[in-house]
This record gives structure tokens, C-alpha cells and sequence, in this order.
């Protein structure tokens, strides 16, 4: 039979007893770690970080870590003002300033956070049309980052920043969009060509006034112009002839022209015109 010695057997379990009560006694916490210590169930104190003593089965610890936390969205429904039903996700980005808020005023801070930032997210957009969606990002954000600071405040959340990942539309919507595009475009364009042709009328004008105050600047343009069409491998040549210069040869024809003279009428013809009367 084997025979033990009670001495070293209570030594044995005195020696466990105490290694477990130094695990349970001594806590480490890291630098981003704090230590909310209920005392019989009582807060008595945030502690940390670095070596942290608990008394066992009196005190107890909650660790909480003071890091930004970064919460996605899932997709939510959205209705928009104008009716126009959408898929919105985001990014919501907190930190625990007040640990023992974090740990006695709210239950699972991490999922009311969701929870709130959700339904926030809905609310504020449902206020908003599709194209305050699409284009005021930066605003909504800011809105939904406001909101959601003031209601996690008494939780001790600090609500760095909130970020609109993605707007879904559905495929009649996106079409709907593009031909709305297309037309602005179009009437861009129409705008753009007739301030172009109003403003080349302008220039033209300009330039009329400008080449009726001399004469010979009407002869220089039209050589100017003969030696652009020269420059150009082409068997015609075009030659502009300017109308004041053929005005004088029909100012001369027009002169030498044969004019009927004019006689006074005869016996013979006042009788003819008396018997047709």
C-alpha cells in the first residue's frame, strides 16, 4: 500500500490555493484597458492600466477597451422624401471616454450603438430627397454623426465620425437617372451653341464695322484670303471680286444707256386717240 504523508498532501493544496488566489488577486491591464471594480456589487472605481489588484469573491472587474471602434451599418430601407425607395449602408467610428457609464448605464453598449445608429440612419434620410442623398453627403454625415452624439452621451460614447458607404438604387431608378443626365446634357449643349453663334454675330458685326471705315482693309482681307485658297491643291481657283469696284462699270453702263426722245404728238395721233375714245 501506498502510503501518503497529510503534511505534504495540506501543503500541496495550500500551495494550489494560493497560485489561484494570485491569479485572481493580480490583474494586468493594457494601456488601451480599464478596469470598472464592483465591490459587492457596488461601483467602487475605474482602475488601469498597468498591475490591478481584485480581491477574490468580494470585487469584481469589467474590462473595457478605450480604442475606436469601428460599427458597420447593414444595408437599411430607406424611403426618401420624394418616394423613392433605396438601400443605405455606413460606418460609424466611437470610443469609450467614460468606462463605468459604458459598463452601469446601458446593457451591451456595442449592440444599442447598432441598434441606435440604425435607426438614426433611416430617420435622418427619410427627411432628405434621392438628390440631397447623392450630392450632400458630407451634410447627412455630419447630421447623423450630431444626433447620434447627443444620444450617446449619457452612455459615455464619444461619436468620432459617421461615413454614408453606398446609396443601392434599383434599375428603373438608375435608368430614370441617366436619361435625366442625358437630357441636361443635351440642353448644355444646345445652350453652349447658341451662346457660340450669338457671340461669333457679335464678332462678325464687330468686324464689319471695323472694315467699312477703310476702304483698302476690304482689299487686304480679300488677298488674304486668295493666297488661304492658293495654299490648297485644288484645280479651281476662286477669286472674290469686291462690289464696289463693279459698281462703277454699272454706274457707267447705266449712263450710256439709249433714252427715248421725246416728241410732242401729231395730228394723225390726236385723231386716232379721239376715235378710240
Amino acid at each position: 500500500m501506498i502510503f501518503f504523508d497529510m503534511d505534504i498532501v495540506f501543503s500541496l493544496l495550500a500551495l494550489f490555493v494560493l497560485l489561484v488566489l494570485f491569479i485572481k488577486i493580480f490583474r494586468i491591464l493594457r494601456e488601451y484597458e480599464r478596469g470598472v471594480i464592483f465591490t459587492l456589487g457596488r461601483f467602487t472605481g475605474v482602475k488601469g492600466p498597468g498591475l490591478v489588484i481584485v480581491i477574490p469573491f468580494l470585487q469584481q472587474i469589467v474590462r473595457v477597451d478605450l480604442r475606436v471602434v469601428t460599427l458597420d451599418i447593414p444595408p437599411q430601407d430607406v424611403i426618401s422624401r420624394d418616394n423613392v425607395s433605396v438601400q443605405v449602408n455606413a460606418v460609424v467610428y466611437f470610443r469609450v471616454v467614460a468606462p463605468e457609464k459604458a459598463i452601469i448605464q446601458v446593457e451591451h453598449y456595442l449592440e444599442a450603438s447598432s441598434q441606435l445608429a440604425q435607426t438614426t440612419l433611416r430617420a435622418v434620410l427619410g427627411k432628405h430627397e434621392l438628390d440631397e442623398m447623392l450630392t450632400e453627403r458630407e451634410k447627412l454625415n455630419l447630421d447623423i454623426q450630431t444626433i447620434l452624439d447627443a444620444q450617446t452621451d449619457s452612455w459615455g460614447i464619444k461619436i468620432t465620425n459617421v461615413e454614408i458607404k453606398h446609396i443601392d438604387l434599383n434599375e428603373t431608378m438608375v435608368r430614370a437617372m441617366a436619361r435625366q443626365a442625358e437630357a441636361e446634357r443635351d440642353r448644355r449643349a444646345k445652350v453652349i451653341h447658341a451662346e457660340g453663334e450669338r457671340q461669333a454675330a457679335q464678332a462678325l458685326q464687330d468686324a464689319a464695322r471695323t472694315l467699312s471705315l477703310e476702304p483698302s482693309a476690304m482689299q487686304l482681307r480679300y488677298l488674304e484670303t486668295l493666297t488661304q485658297i492658293a495654299g490648297d491643291k485644288s484645280s479651281t481657283l476662286v477669286f472674290p471680286v469686291p462690289i464696289d469696284l463693279l459698281a462703277g462699270f454699272f454706274g457707267k453702263a447705266m449712263s450710256t444707256a439709249p433714252v427715248a426722245a421725246v416728241m410732242p404728238p401729231t395730228a394723225a395721233d390726236q385723231t386716232d386717240a379721239s376715235v378710240k375714245s
